[in-house]
């Protein structure tokens, strides 16, 4: 089901904030809380620090795509915080930071 993999409410992002360990790159900073659930849901968080809205959008369409072409493992909930340098990342950069914190989390299910 479309949206299901997202975490749409703000309770939601608060428990994640709140309870769930942290990683940061120089591109991404990464929030991960185990769910009870069989699927892995993400957030996505890019402040108007990063850039104006188009700057944003496209970062965000880039952590989207890098997300959709990683294998993730069932049960957890992360958000990726994008920093200010994720604006000037290329694509290539940007997956680089987001496998590593995934990685580093224990979510990735294997190759990408």
């Amino acid at each position: 089901m479309k949206g299901e993999q997202h975490l749409t409410s703000q309770t939601q992002f608060q428990a994640v904030y709140a309870g769930g360990t942290t990683w940061a790159d120089r591109h991404v900073v990464l929030k991960v809380l185990p769910n009870e659930l069989d699927i892995s849901r993400y957030g996505l968080s890019v402040s108007r620090r990063v850039g104006k809205a188009v700057i944003r959008n496209r970062v965000k369409r880039r952590l989207r795509e890098i997300i959709r072409h990683t294998a993730l493992k069932p049960g957890w909930d992360f958000i990726i915080i994008a920093r200010n340098p994720a604006a000037g990342a290329d694509y290539q950069g940007l997956a680089g930071s987001v496998r590593n914190g995934l990685e580093w989390a224990g979510i990735t299910a294997g190759g990408a």
